[in-house]
């Protein structure tokens, strides 16, 4: 194998890696009471998160204030996200996830638990990796109790 060969397949590892890492990060902010402080800084500044019910939002100021939002609306969340394909393609990638997490939501204390998936556009930026385009699709919002199964 050609050392040029080898030096390309090692950047994508690391670039997987740290996708990885922007996703593990995301996580904790999310479960840091929504830090809208923090969210931003994994965002490029044009950035978009979007999830379905739970809003859509371009720009920093814009993801701050969604955050801001989740904070009033979440009292806790564990963000357990699993099973990534992540592609990579020079300074841009693609990612799939899969979150399964239980929040509790401050109306009522209600327990609830929440199944998405991940589709995320990122864009490598002076050597980081960040969103571009964060899509959480939700696929399960059951009440902790009832779980999620119809009768």
């Amino acid at each position: 194998m050609a050392t040029g060969d080898l030096e390309k397949r090692i950047t994508v590892l690391e670039d997987i890696e740290a996708i990885k890492q922007l996703k593990a990060r995301y996580c904790a902010v999310c479960d840091d009471d929504h830090n809208p402080d923090k969210i931003t800084t994994l965002f490029v500044e044009d950035g978009i998160w979007e999830g379905g019910d739970f809003g859509k939002a371009q720009g920093h100021a814009a993801i701050r204030k969604l955050f801001e939002g989740f904070q009033k609306l979440i009292s806790f969340s564990q963000h357990n996200v699993m099973n990534p394909i992540i592609e990579v393609d020079g300074n841009r990638a693609k990612g799939v996830w899969y979150l399964l997490g239980p929040f509790t939501f401050r109306k009522d204390n209600g327990a609830r638990w929440i199944a998405c998936k991940y589709e995320d556009d990122y864009v490598k930026v002076n050597g980081e990796w960040k969103y571009q385009h964060l899509r959480a699709i939700i696929r399960v919002q059951a009440e902790y109790e009832k779980g999620w199964a119809s009768k």
